[in-house]
């Protein structure tokens, strides 16, 4: 039988060690995402894989505020996180500090995430758009790459949180296995 394991038995960090941590080198760059439910749950996955960053974009709000951490349950106080009006202002400043930029979306020629290879030590940066129109247009123009989340069904389309763990979580498992 499994027992279900305790709060206290999971080894969180406190705030403390979070902030001290070793991060994983992923910046997630949210481009005029309108749900701040969908704000909180990315940086509750941020949090999940000790991700470096989490920029705000245009309309994005930001911490503090009730919705947000209402669905956060605190990651907004571990994980780092800055505001930029323009996310084509966010992703000049990744590519000056030697971020790879792949936007989310589906797009010609895009690379189907399970298809993605990640090199050892390299810094990444990921692109979720907002949940009606995705991300801009001149945001994948000024991309490195366009991934695709592989989909089978009739809708393909995702919820920005979900499609935001399943990219970190195979970044993370994929950052995991070159290491």
């Amino acid at each position: 039988m499994n027992r279900k394991l305790k709060n206290s038995e999971l080894d969180r960090k406190t705030v403390e060690e979070f902030k001290e941590a070793k991060k994983t080198p992923i910046i997630v760059v949210l481009d005029n995402i309108r749900s701040l439910n969908n704000i909180g749950s990315v940086f509750r996955s941020a949090d999940a894989f000790l991700i470096e960053a989490v920029y705000l974009c245009g309309i994005c709000a930001q911490p503090p505020h009730k919705d947000i951490t209402k669905t956060a349950l605190g990651a907004t106080d571990t994980v780092t996180w800055r505001y930029f009006e323009s996310t084509l202002e966010a992703v000049e400043d990744l590519k000056q500090k030697g971020f790879k930029v792949a936007a989310v979306e589906q797009a010609e020629d895009a690379i189907m995430l399970n298809d993605f290879k990640i090199q050892a030590d390299e810094k990444l940066a990921i692109i979720f758009g907002n949940e009606v129109k995705g991300v801009k247009q001149k945001v994948i123009d000024a991309s490195d790459c366009v991934l695709e989340i592989p989909q089978i069904g009739s809708k393909h389309s995702f919820n920005i949180a979900v499609s935001a763990g399943i990219v970190l979580w195979d970044f993370y498992s994929k950052i995991i296995k070159n290491n």
